[in-house]
């Protein structure tokens, strides 16, 4: 307050030495150099008494509304962020066996298919557990011809797994499956010349794909 005094004071002084100004008032522009002084983004945030232009109940009212809404936003992003990471981890996938060698891929010809090779096969001991290379819905689990024992698993984006010449099942219709959960065991059913899991990859319940390309999208590296 002493300096905005001051500086008023210094105002009235100026008007008197120069004879060209109303002695009982300040000018609109020196009142406003002095305003913008005393209020301006440069001044000490103690030497402004908020009290004497703002209601204090009325800022406190404010503030703590703007902490509850900052609290509120935060956690609706943390709450997003936790979706998110479930979200990806339901879609993320995973190998669907260990202790294979890839004998056999994706549109390979040979007298020992009736067409071009439909998927990627997987040899390795007889037994060797299977799990689901990704979250979803087991659709069927039954003896499917020249497929051998055969479940399918529709994953969260419509695209439909299919696990062939298992010796045993391990997952039944409907059941609900994450990436790694067992759902059988290789084997030499239907039309093989040794155990193997047989994966093929069918987006949209259509037409199969390449099964490694598929897997290489998805970060996994057969």
């Amino acid at each position: 307050m002493a300096g905005a005094f001051a500086l008023i004071l210094a105002g009235f002084g100026s008007a008197v030495a120069g004879n060209n100004a109303d002695t009982n008032s300040l000018q609109a522009d020196k009142y406003q150099t002095i305003n913008q002084s005393y209020t301006g983004p440069d001044q000490p945030e103690s030497e402004v008494d908020v009290t004497r232009s703002f209601d204090r109940a009325t800022l406190d009212k404010q503030a703590k509304a703007q902490a509850e809404q900052v609290q509120a936003a935060q956690q609706e992003l943390a709450a997003k962020v936790d979706q998110k990471a479930d979200e990806l981890q339901q879609n993320r996938w995973v190998v669907p066996v260990t202790g294979y060698h890839l004998s056999a891929r994706f549109g390979q010809r040979s007298g020992l298919w009736s067409t071009v090779h439909t998927g990627l096969d997987f040899a390795g001991p007889s037994g060797s557990t299977i799990v689901s290379v990704g979250a979803g819905t087991v659709v069927s689990a039954g003896y499917e011809g020249a497929y051998g024992n055969r479940t399918v698993i529709r994953l969260l984006d419509g695209t439909d797994i299919w696990y062939c010449h298992q010796s045993s099942f391990g997952v039944k219709p409907g059941d609900q499956v994450g990436p790694g959960d067992v759902i059988g065991y290789t084997g030499s059913t239907g039309n093989v010349t040794g155990p193997h899991l047989h994966l093929e990859v069918h987006p949209g319940g259509g037409g199969p794909v390449d099964p490694y390309a598929a897997l290489l999208a998805h970060d996994v590296t057969p």
